[in-house]
């Protein structure tokens, strides 16, 4: 038996981009910002368009309760290469848009009234549960995420999207492009589909490409979720 062997797992990470090389205002917004979510022992790569210190950037990101993995390419890559730090080759980000509608409960409650309110986006509240609703056709290089709560797609997705939530993502057309639930590690999380045809599915980090996806669940109602051994499980929706 090999000593080695190479399995497929895919982390998720946060990406932080820095405009200032001012580490007390950095502290400052990130405590700010650690506070208000669950985000301590989150995997980040660090953008920067500004000279860093980036050995105290990266002192500073662990003392904040952060996981450095790696830099973007670019202003801080020479410095990163000469501490053998990991460095990303620099990307085309996704465009994030806006969802067309947010419903926000507060996490104590138990029942949602008849009418409950739904309101234009704004501003999230870590006591608050969150569902994004859209209603166009999520188009590629588009990129839509919720990391308070669930995600309702009514029209679909094309394929180089992307969807990402913290929580259940319904797709209401052709899932095509990337469709990530239970971002931050939320197992119970679910993905429900009415065409299943993504370039990769994956919750709390357990992913499938294409070319894995069960053959007899391609363009199918399917529903997504992990099963006790952590497993990717495809199930047919009977309508």
């Amino acid at each position: 038996m090999a000593d080695i062997r190479i399995t497929g797992r895919m982390v998720n990470f946060s990406r932080l981009v820095f405009d200032t090389n001012d580490y007390n205002a950095i502290r400052q917004q990130l405590t700010s910002t650690l506070n208000e979510g669950s985000y301590l022992g989150t995997l980040v790569i660090i953008d920067s368009t500004v000279e860093q210190e980036l050995i105290a950037l990266i002192q500073l990101l662990i003392d904040l309760g952060l996981q450095p993995m790696a830099v973007i390419d670019g202003v801080l890559g020479d410095e990163a290469r000469a501490i053998q730090f990991p460095v990303l080759p620099a990307d085309q980000p996704l465009q994030r848009i806006k969802a067309s509608k947010e419903q926000i409960i507060a996490h104590q409650a138990k029942d949602v009234p008849d009418n409950a309110a739904i309101q234009t986006p704004q501003k999230n509240t870590a006591s608050a549960q969150i569902t994004s609703y859209h209603d166009e056709i999520l188009r590629t290089g588009q990129c839509l995420v919720q990391d308070q709560g669930d995600i309702i797609l009514n029209a679909g997705m094309n394929s180089g999207s992307e969807v990402i939530a913290s929580g259940n993502i319904h797709i209401y057309g052709n899932a095509r492009g990337r469709v990530i639930a239970g971002a931050g590690g939320h197992t119970s999380a679910r993905i429900f589909c009415n065409s299943l045809e993504a370039e990769l599915v994956s919750i709390a980090g357990t992913y499938c490409v294409a070319d894995d996806i069960p053959k007899d669940m391609i363009r199918k109602p399917v529903h997504i979720y992990l099963n006790n051994k952590q497993e990717l499980e495809f199930e047919a929706l009977q309508f």
